[in-house]
């Protein structure tokens, strides 16, 4: 994983590209890094602004739904450009159950979250990255829309999914190589 004010000057992280590390502050200001979270698949929501109707409902709905984000076992995280304090009132408001990261600048959005034609001021994503730290899925919308909750919950499960037929497959020729024996 190199880092991301590097990976921004290159180009857009891409489905099937392995995720580059991410380093930010959450809402209570501690040190969030992508790698520490490797083993597990980790959802990336970044959000364009807290307090505004999208994405506050789009926060909303990830809490209504709680439940079966959880089943799915992902790490996932909200990014936008406030700062962490401001993370953590806005949190605190509306009980939101994930860390929110700060991406002050916007140097993380502008590294992964970009979108061809429209300046990321004016966008939100959802990345999916999976136990291995490759980009599983990537969405880039117009701040107008939100993602779909279960379009988000059936991309972490395709992601597990390509994680657990890879220790199957392992398992699978260990169990082969045994009983050759």
């Amino acid at each position: 994983m190199g880092n991301f004010q590097e990976h921004a000057r290159s180009k857009v992280v891409s489905v099937g590209d392995m995720m580059p590390e991410l380093l930010l502050a959450d809402e209570k200001g501690k040190d969030w890094r992508l790698s520490e979270h490797m083993g597990k698949v980790v959802v990336l929501l970044f959000y364009p602004q807290n307090e505004t109707l999208m994405c506050t409902k789009q926060l909303c709905s990830l809490r209504d739904r709680w439940g079966d984000y959880l089943e799915t076992k992902a790490e996932i995280v909200g990014i936008s450009p406030a700062e962490p304090d401001e993370h953590a009132e806005f949190a605190k408001k509306y009980r939101l159950p994930i860390r929110l990261l700060a991406d002050q600048g916007r140097a993380a959005t502008r590294a992964y979250a970009k979108h061809p034609i429209y300046p990321v001021s004016f966008t939100r994503a959802v990345i999916v990255v999976d136990a291995e730290g490759r980009v599983r899925a990537r969405h880039v919308m117009l701040r107008a829309f939100r993602p779909n909750d279960d379009d988000v919950i059936a991309a972490i499960y395709a992601a597990r999914g390509d994680h657990l037929d890879k220790k199957y497959a392992r398992v699978r020729s260990k169990i082969r190589g045994m009983l050759l024996r």
